[in-house]
């Protein structure tokens, strides 16, 4: 084939056409991923048994992060999401892969309930994309189920065994029976809580599954109450530990000797509740309101805002956030690969964490409170309600990577 001058000439110019055409529509994609900002999704339970304990409080919580960071980062809007999964991990892996997939989200956090947790930390391991939890308690998520992309936050089933179980072993309280939420989160933390008991040379009398989300707990605590052992943890929370304090009062549980343990407990069960309900009550939480000024600062702020002061979950949430928005900035990208070295590396100083840092496997390790629930004569103001027992050093209370049993790490 014999090519002409005026053909080549056309050539020529077919492919400048071509690349001109390849580069508009990389500029465009490049415009069209700037004009997408950089998304955050809050999936939690907003309407359920969680729904104080998280919910929309969280979703305000990482408002406050995103204010305070200023609203934008890499010259890009911050944009905010949020969803109810109402404690079913299909729907929550719905929701994560809309979110994914479609609507560009680039970490989602909070995610009360471990079962939806584990879901969507798997998908979000198969996307590549940033997860950081806040509300779901089991140490699974950076131990057997860890993954590069996967963060856990404000505390696990490890650092509550830890403080609650090993504080009141340790105080005499040996002999333990345990109720227990019927899912993932339960059976992790009455397994952490057990073998925290037994190191302590504590027994553990029996255990007794119940569905989440209950109401009528009465034949378990005859179960517990007939066990006659020293303490009765509740491996539950939200409402279901609302309703066994309340019920556990009712049969004189406590009145006949027993100690109470709420072993995932929040400022908002408590509050729920009423110091004449649950004063006594020993808890362990990453956070209190009144811990030092930091803590009040913020709290007074959030305070303003939704008219309640925030628990472990909530802070946790503004503090997840904000270190998100950080390492995003540190690491001059929304890369997940860049944003997970970062995170890794940057130190977590801010009004929930106090020197915190991120290990190997995701897991964010701080500083860890014994409290006791006062007694309503002993509150000065509203919303005293804690007396700080003892500081659990975030190296005493979690797993190190190494100990956690995530396979990234070995």
């Amino acid at each position: 084939m014999i090519r002409t001058a005026s053909s080549a000439a056309a050539a020529v110019k077919t492919l400048a056409l071509s690349a001109a055409f390849g580069a508009l529509a990389l500029a465009s994609a490049v415009s069209a991923q700037a004009a997408d900002g950089v998304k955050i999704g809050i999936l939690n339970d907003q309407s359920g048994v969680y729904a104080d304990y998280g919910g929309k409080w969280s979703v305000e919580a990482a408002r406050m992060a995103i204010e305070d960071f200023g609203g934008s980062v890499l010259g890009q809007k911050v944009e905010l999401m949020s969803a109810d999964h109402q404690n079913k991990p299909d729907i929550g892996s719905n929701i994560a892969r809309q979110w994914y997939d479609v609507d560009n989200v680039d970490m989602i956090t909070e995610l009360t309930t471990s079962s939806v947790a584990l879901a969507v930390h798997e998908l979000s391991k198969t996307k590549k994309k940033i997860d950081i939890v806040v509300g779901a308690a089991t140490s699974r998520l950076t131990g057997d189920a860890c993954q590069p992309y996967g963060f856990h936050w404000a505390f696990d089933t490890r650092a509550l065994a830890v403080g609650t179980g090993g504080a009141l072993t340790r105080a005499g309280g040996d002999s333990w029976f345990f109720l227990t939420a019927d899912y993932a989160f339960g059976y992790q933390l009455e397994d952490d809580t057990s073998k925290l008991v037994k190191q302590e040379g504590g027994k553990v009398l029996g255990a007794v599954k119940h569905p989440l989300n209950n109401t009528d707990f009465s034949s378990f605590l005859l179960q517990a109450q007939a066990s006659q052992a020293k303490v009765v943890g509740l491996a539950n929370a939200g409402l279901d530990t609302t309703n066994s304090v309340k019920q556990a009062a009712e049969f004189g549980l406590m009145a006949g000797g027993q100690k109470l343990a709420g072993l995932l407990m929040t400022l908002a069960e408590v509050h729920g509740l009423g110091l004449k309900s649950s004063s006594g009550l020993v808890l362990t939480e990453g956070f209190y309101w009144d811990l030092d000024d930091r803590s009040r600062e913020f709290s007074d702020r959030f305070f303003k805002r939704t008219q309640r002061m925030p628990n472990m979950i909530q802070a946790g949430t503004y503090s997840a956030v904000l270190s998100y928005l950080k390492a995003v900035k540190a690491a001059d990208s929304k890369d997940p690969d860049k944003v997970a070295a970062k995170l890794k590396e940057l130190p977590v100083d801010d009004a929930f964490g106090r020197n915190g840092k991120v290990l190997a496997n995701g897991r964010m390790i701080h500083d860890m409170y014994l409290f006791e629930v006062k007694k309503p004569e002993e509150s000065k103001k509203p919303w005293d309600y804690y007396k700080l027992l003892s500081t659990i050093p975030g190296d005493k209370a979690f797993f190190t990577a190494a100990e956690s049993g995530c396979p990234a790490t070995k």
